[in-house]
């Protein structure tokens, strides 16, 4: 067997934070046009048709039983289809900058849940710093987004994506304790075919039916969120984990926002203001402080696989 090339990994590491960073704007755009139920519907079925058709190529061993399947029906709710709705629900009142430094608390709400609800991590008096560092970070966000629109829809919109980043910590949590024996990218794929069945349906309840696209900067947003955002960044992140291991994998999670900034000032127009750049740093601050100090030898299902 030939030796992996040395730039391979580091090349996914970092196409893996490029295109999750890029995907707070591509779903910017998708709402312009078309409301978020109906993004979340075909992105997630975008990116179930393509791990579906993985699977059925690597002839992965399947789950068995009732049992087996229900841990991926409620990734596919709290690791999938619910946080990205409320990421995109969150982006009409916010920018994308925004949201994609407010979804990168998810490692600090994983300390919360390990921490205090779980008692399997170590509260350190550090580790608590961060905590503070990282939400004072969101607050500082969240009050610009205030100023931004002079009503409650910037509040409003900024706590749909801390809500999100709660629940991609408690999907993390979630796997990281029930689900140990199923392959990954079996896992990967029934969360997505089971986001996809429950964004579908909640397309159909909020919005009538799955809205079809009309204008090209949607449909490309929609292929890329679908194909890029959801299937090919599965099979990366979960590439990284394998070889990496799940804590150096994680760490993509100081990419995204520093790409979704930039993209979001550079190309969308959002204002580069004193709030946003001391936000972000305070946020990726927090996250180094909880995230850097926990041992390196511990294997860990990442916290928010999913953007």
């Amino acid at each position: 067997m030939s030796e992996r090339p040395r730039w391979l990994l580091p090349a996914a590491f970092v196409l893996l934070g490029l295109i999750w960073g890029s995907s707070f704007a591509w779903i910017k755009i998708a709402v312009d046009e078309i409301p978020p139920a109906s993004l979340v519907a075909w992105r997630m079925a975008l990116g179930a048709a393509g791990m579906l058709g993985l699977l059925l190529v690597i002839r992965a061993p399947l789950p068995r039983g009732l049992r087996a399947w229900l841990p991926l029906a409620f990734l596919g709710a709290v690791n999938a289809s619910v946080p990205i709705y409320l990421i995109s629900w969150g982006e009409q009142f916010v920018d994308s900058g925004t949201a994609a430094v407010l979804n990168s608390l998810a490692p600090i709400f994983s300390l919360l849940i390990a921490g205090v609800a779980l008692r399997v991590e170590p509260v350190t008096v550090l580790r608590v710093s961060g905590l503070v560092l990282g939400f004072a970070g969101a607050g500082l966000l969240a009050s610009r987004e205030f100023d931004l629109r002079a009503d409650a829809s910037g509040l409003i919109g900024a706590g749909a994506v801390v809500l999100a980043a709660l629940s991609y910590a408690v999907g993390a949590s979630y796997a990281r304790h029930r689900i140990r024996s199923t392959h990954r990218y079996v896992v990967a794929g029934g969360t997505l075919v089971f986001a996809a069945i429950y964004s579908l349906a909640l397309a159909v309840v909020a919005d009538g039916t799955v809205v079809v696209p009309n204008q090209v900067d949607t449909l490309l947003a929609v292929a890329w969120l679908g194909l890029l955002g959801s299937f090919v960044a599965y099979l990366l992140f979960f590439f990284l984990i394998e070889h990496l291991g799940a804590t150096i994998a994680s760490m993509v999670t100081y990419i995204f926002p520093v790409v979704g900034v930039g993209i979001g000032v550079t190309l969308l127009g959002e204002r580069m203001d004193v709030r946003l750049a001391a936000g972000t740093l305070l946020v990726l601050a927090g996250i180094a402080v909880v995230t850097l100090r926990y041992d390196p030898t511990v294997s860990r299902v990442p916290d928010g696989a999913r953007r």
